[in-house]
């Protein structure tokens, strides 16, 4: 719509459709508050400027990043991947880091139920991989023995709980078994 088009509304009493139009501008009612809002906008950025709001940010008198490298539609995606440290892995190579780092995912995890819960699906989409006939390397990775990791996962935490109460143990101090007549008061 132009600056000059008129905006049309319903009245709440006829029902009937009428114009906003400034009558001294001859401007929409639309356009004219877009320019009210644009000059507001204006004066807030100056009153922040004034009170030094936009003062020593981080990268100030510094370049600007990649200004003068060509244009790059995908500019956005490869900034996100770097920044998030996100891996584009085809599945099979993706599966197998996921296998090589699954006991460690396992061991932050509380309770059997989530474990199981955790090892079917990682063996699900094994499985589902190994039927696809996408390009890329084959997958190779295996899937693993619920009961088995389950086992595991259980003799890992309890061994992970005694380690944590020893070290609680050596830190805390040993007890005073001199009787009580015997201890001196030291202040």
């Amino acid at each position: 719509m132009s600056e000059n088009d008129d905006w049309e509304v319903p009245d709440a009493e006829t029902g009937r459709r009428e114009s906003l139009r400034d009558e001294r501008t001859g401007r929409s009612a639309a356009a004219a508050r877009i320019a009210q809002q644009s000059s507001w906008v204006d004066l807030q950025v100056r009153q922040a400027m004034e009170r030094g709001e936009f003062d020593n940010l981080p990268g100030q008198g510094k370049p600007i990043e990649d200004l003068g490298a060509e244009h790059d539609p995908d500019w956005w995606v490869k900034k996100l991947v770097e920044r998030e440290k996100i891996a584009l892995l085809p599945p099979a190579l993706a599966l197998r880091k996921e296998d090589a780092e699954l006991d460690a995912r396992l061991d932050a995890i509380t309770m059997e139920r989530e474990v199981r819960r955790e090892l079917e699906d990682f063996n699900r989409r094994v499985v589902e991989n190994r039927r696809q006939l996408q390009g890329g390397p084959p997958v190779v990775t295996s899937t693993r023995d619920v009961d088995a990791e389950v086992a595991a996962w259980h003799e890992r935490r309890t061994a992970r709980i005694e380690a944590q109460r020893a070290a609680r143990a050596a830190a805390e101090p040993a007890p005073d078994t001199r009787p009580w007549w015997s201890r001196r008061r030291t202040r």
